[in-house]
């Protein structure tokens, strides 16, 4: 599933394509997603020009000219494809241009310019809604959300209160969108790598200067990601065709077996299992 920085850097590559561009029809080859596609709505947004994407947490926002928003998830396959002069440009998780199977096209939007963008989902776990531009951020999808952890709102105040009494696992807290908005399993297993935290500490014994720490990798691993174009587990690229170099420095994530990467460490990787979610870790550096 894609996380912030992959999500991010799909914003970005959508908003560098399609801003400005006006929606001229909408064809629906399946309205079965996560959640049915209301075709109604889908016909307002004719003739509406995209000014701006934003994301929020894994979300991405498709604002158009004053009155609606796009609010799409990619959930585990989906993806976008831009279509611009028969040139295709890959933008989301899981495959390469080769792979693509139309099969799977549940939308298309049509733009001027002859520019399309089409939306792919193998599994339909993803979903596409549209909503008033100014009720969106209302809506049960966003307002449960707890802050971006690149925001000043994500701080130590924030983070020294919110585990106060908690008695869940540190790596169950980070991957909390309540708690903090847009991390996932990923970079979770990599920030506590840094802290030399153990992903199935108890919250309660998370000191001060561990809380300083993991606010601190945090931040440094999410702008690295986003800098390097995101985690290519399968293939990513934005639409410009890059592909994403993080998973590259991967210490922990998918290292089972391997040795531990830092320095004068003779600890293995190994895996476990928190909440049914992979954990990797070293027991050696991470207590």
């Amino acid at each position: 599933m894609p996380e912030l920085p992959e999500v991010e850097v799909v914003k970005k590559s959508l908003e560098n394509k399609l801003k400005n561009l006006t929606i001229k029809r909408v064809i629906i080859n399946n309205n079965k997603l996560r959640y049915k596609i209301d075709s109604k709505k889908f016909n307002k947004i004719n003739g509406k020009k995209i000014i701006s994407v934003q994301r929020r947490s894994k979300y991405l926002l498709i604002n158009l000219y004053k009155d609606y928003t796009i609010l799409v998830h990619l959930g585990m396959t989906g993806k976008f494809l831009i279509i611009d002069k028969n040139k295709k440009y890959k933008t989301s998780f899981y495959y390469s241009l080769k792979e693509n199977n139309t099969k799977h096209d549940h939308l298309t939007f049509f733009f001027n310019k002859k520019i399309q963008l089409v939306y792919n989902d193998v599994r339909k776990f993803g979903f596409i809604k549209i909503f008033p531009s100014k009720e969106v951020y209302k809506c049960g999808h966003l307002v449960v959300l707890g802050p971006e952890p690149l925001s000043i709102n994500f701080n130590f105040d924030y983070l020294n209160k919110y585990i106060h009494n908690k008695k869940s696992k540190i790596k169950n807290l980070l991957m909390d969108q309540k708690f903090v908005a847009g991390l996932g399993n990923i970079y979770c297993n990599e920030v506590l790598f840094l802290c030399k935290i153990s992903p199935t500490r108890s919250v309660k014994k998370i000191n001060r200067a561990e809380i300083i720490m993991i606010l601190k990798s945090i931040k440094k691993i999410l702008k690295e990601a986003i800098f390097l174009g995101g985690s290519s587990i399968k293939n990513f690229s934005n639409a410009e065709g890059q592909v994403g170099n993080f998973q590259q420095k991967f210490n922990v994530y998918g290292r089972e077996g391997l040795s531990c990467r830092m320095l004068k460490c003779s600890g293995t990787i190994k895996k476990v299992y928190t909440s049914n979610r992979s954990s990797f870790y070293c027991p050696k550096c991470q207590k």
